[in-house]
């Protein structure tokens, strides 16, 4: 009897580790993810750092140096996740351009092995995406106000140019506006358009992308005008990829826009801090969360994450939470893959704060997790393999 009783105990214990997702023995290795952070190198960083969040537990754990570069202050994961992209934001080789660098990811390990380096197609990038089919990596470049596309071969190196397109103008801002500033760069859905937001023109151009040939053209309806000297910095699409949203460095606001075949109309605009505050603050990153339903904004100066809701059928947003990023800067931070957790990059405090993120209401709460990385400026996940 005992011998039967002991037989139940364990098929029952393994058929409801089978059905229960916290059993460890249905644990995974993608019970885990990798995540990368870029920064500006200095006394503190010397390149990309990488660590390990565990979601079940909630822990983060910083592990070390993956791989040594001049400032990598943004990355790009390439769509088969296995090779990294990063802009070096500094001139390279004695020229007057910044740099992009191809690494593959050891998916196993997290280590990063670079494959090879390029110049950027102009001055301090800050900026760059891959395309759908990951054959073309696409770089905006700050500095020159100048967008560029390179070709990736199969071993995920960076290739020959295949376009490189300098704006022209200004803006309204004199001393942030004198010229173009190029400062994100992505790819519609179906990969027949590409987006620049420019910094220094208060537009999102627009142009048709030649996934055969790599080149880039103005399309028919070339740009959209946002509202003067806000200085939009980057954009996040909405889940359906009917709506998106850009958030504006200089007057610290982010704009909702309905999409519609390589066109943008805009909504409605809302500022992204208290209207009790009176420092100065820019903006810096945005994402919509995995759901669909809110979006997120880092105020830089009041040193805070915003949250709004967005609803599809109104087409506004409403503000649900404004909360300390936990240190100064906060310059970039990233929503993991699950939607549960959100990890901030305060710049000026060399550190990373973690938050639980309800996916019900949208709002954060911060916990204890935290690691020290110096001037951290951008965060990418990526799940084991």
């Amino acid at each position: 009897m005992k011998i039967i009783k002991s037989f139940l105990l364990i098929f029952i214990t393994g058929f409801a580790c089978v059905i229960d997702e916290n059993c460890a023995m249905a644990q995974t290795k993608s019970d885990f993810y990798w995540f990368y952070i870029g920064t500006y190198t200095g006394a503190k960083s010397k390149g990309i750092y990488y660590g390990k969040f565990e979601p079940a537990s909630g822990k983060i754990e910083l592990k070390g140096l993956a791989a040594q570069t001049t400032s990598p202050s943004f990355l790009a994961i390439h769509p088969d996740k296995k090779y990294l992209y990063a802009v070096n934001e500094a001139n390279l080789r004695g020229q007057r351009e910044g740099g992009v660098t191809a690494y593959q990811i050891n998916r196993s390990t997290g280590e990063l092995k670079e494959i090879n380096q390029t110049l950027s197609g102009g001055n301090s990038p800050c900026h760059l995406t891959t395309d759908r089919t990951g054959k073309y990596l696409l770089v905006a470049n700050y500095g020159s106000g100048t967008v560029a596309c390179f070709k990736l071969n199969k071993d995920g190196a960076i290739g020959e140019k295949t376009a490189q397109i300098q704006h022209t103008g200004s803006g309204a801002n004199p001393s942030r506006q004198k010229g173009p500033h190029a400062h994100w760069a992505g790819f519609s859905t179906d990969n027949k358009y590409a987006f620049v937001c420019d910094l220094g023109l208060d537009k999102i151009l627009i142009y048709k992308f030649d996934e055969n040939s790599g080149e880039l053209k103005p399309n028919e309806t070339s740009y959209v005008k946002l509202n003067d000297g806000c200085g939009p910095r980057h954009l996040a699409f909405y889940p359906n990829k009917k709506f998106a949203f850009v958030i504006n460095e200089l007057d610290s606001t982010i704009t909702a826009l309905e999409y519609n075949n390589g066109s943008f109309k805009t909504l409605n605009t809302v500022k992204t801090f208290p209207t009790d505050f009176t420092g100065q603050n820019s903006t810096a990153e945005i994402e919509v969360h995995p759901n669909g339903k809110f979006i997120y904004g880092s105020n830089r100066g009041h040193d805070s994450i915003v949250c709004f809701e967005f609803t599809s059928d109104k087409k506004n947003l409403q503000l649900i939470q404004t909360i300390s990023s936990g240190g100064k800067m906060p310059r970039h931070f990233a929503i993991t893959p699950d939607g549960n957790y959100l990890l901030a990059a305060n710049q000026s405090t060399d550190n990373l704060i973690l938050f639980k993120l309800n996916s019900n209401t949208g709002k954060l709460t911060a916990t204890d997790e935290k690691v020290e990385v110096g001037s951290p400026v951008c965060i990418i996940f990526i799940k084991p393999e």
